[in-house]
């Protein structure tokens, strides 16, 4: 199962949140935060959250960084338990994490393809 690294989830969260003003130390900081949940694994139960954190959470789930799920289990006596998780998006992360080396690489792709074909063409040796 592959997991999120910590600058994969900067980078994410930098092209979604950074793109509508938060600074860089406030990206930095929301990443460590969220990573600290999750570590090297991509759900978190929900009962563990406070309210504040919770919050949080709805806000990624908004920009498509989390979604969640949920299981039922029946007790002993009968009754039927439900456990809400959060999860993270791992591809879709991985996907806005690799977004900005795509788009610095097609800067400089950008520079090459400009360039008219008589550019490439090499005098030939005698």
């Amino acid at each position: 199962m592959p997991v999120v690294t910590l600058p994969e989830m900067t980078a994410a969260l930098r092209e979604t949140l950074g793109r509508k003003g938060l600074t860089e130390d406030q990206v930095t900081t929301l990443a460590d935060y969220v990573m600290s949940f999750f570590g090297f694994g991509t759900e978190v139960v929900d009962n563990l959250l406070k309210v504040e954190d919770r919050d949080v959470f709805y806000m990624l789930e908004e920009q498509g960084i989390l979604t969640t799920k949920q299981e039922e289990v029946r007790l002993k006596k009968g009754r039927l338990w439900r456990i809400h998780y959060w999860v993270l998006r791992v591809d879709y992360i991985k996907e806005l994490a690799n977004a900005k080396a795509v788009k610095k690489r097609d800067e400089f792709v950008a520079v090459y393809e400009e360039m008219p074909e008589e550019t490439w063409a090499r005098p030939r040796m005698p």
